[in-house]
This record gives C-alpha cells, sequence and structure tokens, in this order.
C-alpha cells in the first residue's frame, strides 16, 4: 500500500514539475515574442501617438510654426473653424465627394464585374484593361484630366465641341460643373480596381448555387439577387470601407486637376489644413481641424464597422 502512495506522490510530484516547466517555456516564448514588437510599438509612439499628442497641444495655441513659446488661446482656434466659410465648404465638399464616389463607383463595379466574369471573347484583355486604368495615382489622373477638360479652347473636349460648331463649355471654372468633374474622375479613377475585387469574391462562389437556382426556375436577376449579392456582402464591406475612408482624406486629384477651385468650390479638408498649417502658417487652426477630422474619421470608421457587421450577422 505503501509502495502505491509514493509512486502516486512521485507522479504528481513530476506533474507539477512538468506543469512548471511549460508555463516557464511559456513565458520565455511570449518574452521572445514580445521583442518582435517593439518596433512596431516605437514606430506607433514615434509616427502617431507623439505627432497626434503635439497636434492637439498646438489647437490650443496660435502657433505660427516659429514661435518657441505660442500662446495659449483655448477653444478659440475651434470656433473660428465653424466660423470660416471657406472651411465649411471644404467640410462640405469633402463628405459630398465621399458618399458619391462610394455610392456610384459600388454600383458601377459590381454590375461590371459580373460582366467580367461571363465567358466572352476578350475577357481577359477586358480584365486587364480596367485593372490597368486604375493604376495610376489620382494625382497623375488629375493632371491628366486637367488638359482633357481644361474650360479653354485647346482643351481636348473643348475643341472637339468647336469642331461639332458648339460651344466651349467652362468645365473647371465654373463652381457645379468643377465639382461634378472632379466626382467624375474620382468615380473613373476607382471603378477598375474595385470591379477587380468585386471579381475576385464572384470567382469564389460556387457554381453549384447557381446550378440549384437554375434548376428550381430562378432567372439572372433572381440569381443575382439571392445569391450574388449575398455572396459578395464581404467584398462590398471592404470596398464601402475603402472608398468612404479614401474619399474623406482626399487631397491629391482636387488639387491636381483644379486647384481647390474656381474660389473654394472643390477645396477638402485635407487641402485646407495644409494650406492653413504650412502656406498661411496658421498651424493652430491647422492642427484645431486635424483634431476634428481624425475624431470624424474615427466615428465613420467605427460607424461603417459596425453596419458590416450586421450586414454580415444577416447575410453571411
Amino acid at each position: 500500500m505503501m509502495t502505491i502512495r509514493r509512486k502516486a506522490a512521485a507522479a504528481y510530484v513530476g506533474d507539477s514539475d512538468l506543469e512548471r516547466r511549460k508555463r516557464i517555456r511559456n513565458l520565455k516564448e511570449d518574452v521572445t515574442a514580445s521583442w518582435f514588437l517593439l518596433p512596431i510599438c516605437a514606430v506607433f509612439v514615434i509616427l502617431f501617438a507623439v505627432p497626434l499628442a503635439q497636434t492637439l497641444y498646438y489647437s490650443f495655441t496660435d502657433w505660427d510654426g516659429l514661435n518657441l513659446n505660442p500662446g495659449w488661446v483655448g477653444m478659440e482656434n475651434y470656433v473660428k473653424i465653424f466660423s470660416d466659410t471657406s472651411i465649411l465648404e471644404g467640410l462640405g465638399f469633402t463628405i459630398v465627394y465621399a458618399l458619391l464616389t462610394t455610392l456610384l463607383v459600388t454600383a458601377i463595379a459590381i454590375p461590371l464585374a459580373v460582366q467580367l466574369n461571363q465567358r466572352f471573347f476578350g475577357r481577359n484583355f477586358a480584365r486587364s484593361l480596367f485593372f490597368f486604368l486604375s493604376v495610376p495615382s489620382l494625382a497623375l489622373m488629375g493632371m491628366v484630366w486637367k488638359l482633357i477638360l481644361s474650360p479653354l479652347k485647346s482643351g481636348m473636349v473643348n475643341t472637339l465641341l468647336v469642331n461639332l460648331g458648339l460651344d466651349s463649355v467652362p468645365w473647371l471654372s465654373n463652381s457645379r460643373l468643377a465639382q461634378g468633374c472632379v466626382i467624375f474622375v474620382g468615380v473613373w479613377a476607382q471603378i477598375g480596381w474595385h470591379a477587380t475585387l468585386y471579381l475576385a469574391y464572384l470567382q469564389s462562389i460556387p457554381s453549384d448555387l447557381y446550378e440549384q437556382a437554375r434548376v428550381d426556375g430562378a432567372n439572372a436577376r433572381q440569381q443575382f439577387i439571392h445569391i450574388t449579392l449575398p455572396q459578395l456582402t464581404p467584398g462590398i464591406v471592404v470596398s464601402m470601407f475603402l472608398l468612404m475612408s479614401g474619399g474623406l482624406k482626399v487631397y491629391d486629384l482636387p488639387f491636381t486637376l483644379t486647384g481647390g477651385g474656381p474660389g473654394f468650390a472643390t477645396n477638402t479638408v485635407s487641402q485646407t489644413i495644409i494650406d492653413r498649417g504650412i502656406g498661411q502658417q496658421q498651424y493652430g487652426i491647422a492642427s484645431a481641424l486635424s483634431v476634428l477630422f481624425t475624431i470624424a474619421m474615427c466615428v465613420v470608421i467605427f460607424a461603417q464597422l459596425g453596419i458590416a457587421n450586421m450586414i454580415q450577422r444577416r447575410f453571411v
């Protein structure tokens, strides 16, 4: 009996020692893995946390970028933002641009991806064409389309209109037309890439679903509504997230296409921050606008994530 108890005690001690060694080994692995996170943490602190804290501090001052001892002005910069018509006009166009480009690109890219997923002659060439049209940056797109839509008679579109006996159109010198042109180019430049994104999701849909639907008598419209769209929900969430976040922080396209004009018609929040801070040395107002813009971006992103989770739970 004593021998059995001693063996049981030895086994218990052995198990405890094994568990202790396992915990020590896991702890060493966690410590080793944490060393690989230090560069990431350092980059986050240096390039994000510290500049964000400095921006928050400068938003309460009248710093001009040169004075080493800026004066404290409290909420004055934030009050100026909501009383400055040029800033509010830029904010309004930014919201309109982000919403319209998101909706239009989504509405066009999904049917385009469905067509590109069909079998037809030259399908690979068509896929490559739409994708490579979206490869150049928005800044380059803006410079090219500025020559095409120039309000002068030397502009490509106006030259064509004059040759047809029509009057030239002030595409970029009229406020409404300039806003429409910026939105049009923004949509045109992004359709190909997002159509390619949807095409990747379409190719992952099992063909058995469509075969079963055809056996049950479902037509093409019913298959699209009840099979394609629900299966594309993750892709729609990703695409709209990228479009909305990119549209809210857009700077390169309006700057190269219209320079923010005429007046402040196509000015954006990002361009206003740069102009006020670097161009006019009003770093206090620029910092306050940056803080508000960061908060707004966080609200929009979290709202999108919440809506996306609701949609995915409903359809996926």
